[in-house]
């Protein structure tokens, strides 16, 4: 994938689990579709989607970002891109889904930059939405 600017992991966790998050500590994740948003401004781009899967899938395990933590317990469903600026990205999700505080916002003023949602449909329809506003 080639290009710069804003991404939405859409993920799910089939079964709740507590996890050591980095310096967050430990959080409990419910069973349901989780929602990461990040920046993909530097110079490989959205080459950090392809980062995270490799994460997701086993075949990195550094942890750099808190996202890390949660990607090998998670399949990622899908990725939504855009030129909004992240951290209005993830207010438009923050405002309609649950958030898991203080989570991948560790350089900005935002809440939260994962969200939770039990159902995919209201997952897509945020983030989506999201996105595009």
């Amino acid at each position: 994938m080639e290009g710069k600017g804003t991404y939405t992991l859409i993920m799910q966790l089939k079964e709740g689990r507590k996890l050591r998050v980095g310096a967050l500590g430990e959080i409990y994740f419910e069973e349901g579709f989780y929602a990461y948003t990040g920046s993909a401004l530097g110079s490989g781009g959205f080459s950090r989607i392809k980062r995270h899967l490799d994460v997701a899938a086993g075949k990195n395990s550094t942890r750099k970002w808190h996202i890390d933590y949660l990607l090998p317990h998670s399949d990622v469903l899908q990725t939504v891109t855009s030129v909004r600026p992240e951290c209005s990205v993830a207010a438009g999700i923050d405002a309609v889904l649950p958030r898991i505080a203080g989570f991948g916002c560790s350089d900005c003023r935002c809440q939260s930059h994962l969200h939770y949602s039990r159902t995919l449909d209201s997952m897509v329809n945020a983030v989506r939405k999201a996105h595009r506003v």
